[in-house]
């Protein structure tokens, strides 16, 4: 329970093999916390399940030495062999109020949400954070639901206090303005896995939350 509340969603990278320009999960990962990303998606849609166990487990010691959660996404099963801090499912994955049975009290369960009903029913169904995008149009996951924009990201933070990762296109000339919306963090993609240096992508948008979230704390001082 102590993990569940004390995480920093400030930039939450996801992973992806085919972006990371030959590089390992391992190598993009420990470039992108070098960087200052606060929290780890494992997210691999193609590899057999021992394939995935394996990396899985790797970037589990990496984020454990480090102290970054790591979050499994789809794939609960994984997640448990692996004791990921959690699982991230999307609306056409295991129904969340059974994902929370199986994974306990204790490990963190985020939602993906494009709409305000499913922000809310993933709130009733025991959900800790949401994902909830896709922000602006992105290459990175072709079945995506339409953009919904700044406006929908607005219109959900207004309804729902749980922690809020913006996600979808989100990249440094829009980040500033996405963070204006008030969600406590932004997951990004392609901005830091496929980038030259990964490091210093990750160091540059993590600052930019940093300033967004500082401005946000003195306008309401």
């Amino acid at each position: 329970m102590a993990l569940r509340q004390a995480v920093d969603w400030s930039l939450y990278v996801v992973t992806d093999a085919g972006l990371s320009r030959g590089r390992s999960h391992v190598a993009v990962i420990e470039a992108a916390i070098t960087g200052g990303a606060t929290v780890v998606q494992y997210r691999e849609k193609h590899a057999p399940t021992r394939q995935m166990v394996a990396e899985a487990q790797v970037l589990r010691e990496l984020t454990r030495r480090t102290g970054v959660p790591l979050i499994v996404n789809d794939r609960l099963d994984v997640a448990l062999a692996v004791d990921a801090d959690g699982v991230h499912l999307g609306q056409d994955d295991m129904p969340a109020a059974l994902a929370r049975r199986l994974i306990g009290p204790d490990k963190i369960l985020g939602i993906s949400a494009s709409t305000l009903a499913e922000a809310l029913q993933a709130v009733q169904d025991g959900a800790d954070y949401l994902g909830v995008g896709p922000i602006f149009a992105t290459p990175t996951k072709p079945d995506a639901a339409p953009p919904i924009g700044i406006d929908g990201l607005r219109l959900i933070r207004q309804h729902v206090s749980l922690p809020i990762v913006a996600i979808g296109g989100i990249n440094a000339t829009n980040a500033a303005e996405v963070m204006a919306a008030g969600p406590d963090g932004i997951a990004v993609v392609s901005a830091v896995v496929a980038a030259e240096d990964i490091a210093v992508a990750a160091q540059e948008l993590r600052a930019m939350v940093n300033a967004s979230r500082q401005r946000r704390e003195a306008a309401s001082n």
